[in-house]
């Protein structure tokens, strides 16, 4: 029994770790050792690069948006399109006469690729790289370029905006205050895929088999930059009402951040300091509690043969999957804070078990289908 409960408590403290612990001690350090970040109006010369496939229902709302942000610089818009099929194109070339240009990967050779091919022909001191479906505030762009008047910070994330009623509202919104929480204690090791901006020594080179909002702001680490967040630029992003879709997205997302981890696993060593201490309770700790929650329902359901506290402890475990599996199944049970969350804790966890299983296998998620919302 000793035995079984040191698996159980060391599983426990592991995902308390990763969604608890881990923030209280971003937290503490806030607190008595902050990492102030300067802030001004930058008027530098930036490229806005605007990645596409398929996106033709949202690129030209897209282009108005960004065409109308309240930004005292110059900037210029790349859309790059990543093959797309459908009239992307046609859209982007639409509005070359405002001074959008455009450039196109020959076939869908993924996210990454086409932001490559826009890099190399971007003449922005600041690079900028958003999605078609985010929606910018009116002065987001200006609002994600002042930090930039601090020579530490090397890369900046957005804050993202949700439906707060749907599950993944607040998971976002959990996000958001955790990456606040690593902007004013240590770094981000995950930016907003869908609007972030670098400076542009730090987008040479530029991978494109790795995910580009989460290795960034490793590769700012390893060149003793920071990257913070940006509370005041906000995107808003839509979420898709249907699991199926929700499940694809997690699993691709899960997949190529586990891919960039490994290959940043160095970072993960103490002598990284702040950094490698937000890699392990960020991404390492999140991306490994599907082991942990296994590791515990085993041990406890082992445990509850003799110990009436590990009985109510394997049974809390078979209730909170049951009801997170009945909301999915049953979409006005999901209305409901408490089942809603549960769904969606087991979705996440369904969804890095499933990426792992990819990435042993060896198959990588290079190309992307955006997500229909």
């Amino acid at each position: 029994m000793d035995f079984y409960w040191l698996i159980i408590w060391a599983s426990l403290g592991w995902v308390a770790f990763g969604y608890a612990g881990y923030p209280l001690a971003l937290w503490l350090m806030s607190r008595l050792s902050p990492r102030p970040v300067v802030e001004a109006e930058c008027s530098a010369f930036i490229s806005v690069i605007i990645t596409v496939y398929n996106g033709e229902r949202e690129l030209q709302r897209k282009l108005e948006n960004t065409l109308g942000q309240q930004y005292g610089g110059n900037f210029e818009i790349i859309v790059a399109s990543d093959g797309s099929t459908d009239g992307s194109d046609e859209i982007a070339r639409s509005f070359e006469d405002r001074g959008v240009r455009w450039v196109r990967n020959a076939e869908n050779s993924g996210k990454e690729t086409a932001q490559a091919l826009a890099i190399s022909q971007a003449r922005g001191e600041i690079l900028v790289f958003t999605d078609t479906s985010a929606i910018l505030e009116p002065n987001a762009l200006a609002c994600i370029l002042r930090p930039f008047a601090d020579p530490a910070i090397g890369c900046v994330s957005s804050e993202d905006v949700v439906d707060p009623e749907q599950g993944e509202g607040a998971y976002v919104r959990f996000e958001m205050a955790l990456r606040r929480l690593e902007s004013e204690a240590s770094t981000l090791v995950g930016l907003s895929g869908s609007f972030f901006a670098a400076r542009r020594e730090l987008c040479d080179p530029w991978p494109t088999d790795l995910a580009s909002d989460f290795r960034m702001g490793i590769e700012a680490a390893s060149r003793g930059r920071r990257a913070v967040c940006q509370p005041s630029a906000r995107a808003r992003i839509p979420v898709t009402h249907k699991a199926g879709g929700e499940w694809r997205r997690k699993v691709r997302t899960f997949r190529r951040g586990i891919a960039v981890l490994m290959e940043y696993r160095a970072m993960l060593r103490p002598s990284q300091g702040r950094a490698a201490f937000s890699l392990w309770g960020h991404k390492l700790a999140r991306f490994t509690s599907p082991f942990a929650l296994i590791t515990l329902f085993v041990a406890s359901g082992l445990a509850a043969v003799h110990d009436d506290f590990a009985l109510v402890l394997w049974c809390g475990q078979i209730f909170l999957y049951g009801l997170g599996g009945a909301s999915l199944l049953l979409p006005p049970l999901g209305e409901h804070l408490i089942p809603r969350l549960a769904s969606f804790f087991l979705l996440v966890n369904a969804a890095v078990m499933n990426a792992w299983i990819y990435h042993l296998r060896g198959q990588r998620a290079v190309k992307w289908e955006p997500t229909q919302r």
